[in-house]
């Protein structure tokens, strides 16, 4: 995968994991898959973020509307808790002291502060926001029906398991706030590169080689 991509298929992901974003710099067209059925314990509503005690998972709870037949792009946010106010504190615990999160925290915040009832729609704004501020180009829409793959349609719906922690990077170390305590941890949500690398993002994402 280390040549530029076609059309790529991907799921919808929560602060995507920075390998996502190589795909997506690596893409010229995105399909986000919203009418699969919904898997538990994915990126779909997980992210992966470096904490004063190692890499800590950052969860948003969800409601099935049809149980385990629902389609992701009917997935609803609860409102039912105070995961946002939880996320955002720890993302303040883990970051505060890193070089760009002043830069950055006001809108990161309102993403995660943002009043979106439907999953998908949360994520794709969220992913909106990142590729801006990453310099991606891609093309990148949500999908309007189920999607196969095809000889120019390259699945990747299943690249990222939260659960399994799936890596297919070599990744070039970067300065992190805790690798004193528990060393480079790799392939964190790439919330942890944009606070720690700012503008130089883009580059380090260029830069890494898939295996």
């Amino acid at each position: 995968m280390g040549s530029n991509l076609d059309h790529v298929l991907l799921s919808t992901a929560y602060f995507p994991p920075i390998e996502y974003f190589y795909i997506l710099i690596k893409s010229s067209e995105v399909s986000i898959e919203i009418h699969d059925t919904y898997k538990k314990q994915t990126y779909r509503n997980r992210c992966n973020i470096y904490s004063p005690n190692g890499k800590q998972t950052l969860s948003i709870p969800v409601t099935k509307i049809e149980g385990n037949r629902s389609k992701t792009k009917d997935i609803i946010i609860s409102k039912y808790s105070n995961w946002k106010i939880n996320h955002w504190r720890s993302l303040e615990t883990a970051y505060n002291s890193s070089a760009f999160f002043l830069y950055y925290k006001d809108d990161i915040k309102d993403l995660i502060m943002q009043n979106v009832d439907k999953l998908v729609e949360f994520n794709y704004t969220i992913l909106q926001y990142l590729t801006t501020v990453l310099g991606i180009k891609s093309d990148i829409k949500l999908s309007e029906s189920y999607l196969k793959p095809t000889n120019v349609l390259i699945d990747l719906r299943e690249q990222f398991n939260s659960k399994l922690n799936t890596n297919h990077l070599s990744h070039q170390k970067y300065f992190q706030v805790f690798n004193n305590k528990y060393g480079f941890i790799p392939n964190l949500s790439i919330l942890d590169l944009i606070f720690n690398e700012g503008p130089n993002s883009h580059n380090y994402l260029s830069s890494l080689i898939h295996f």
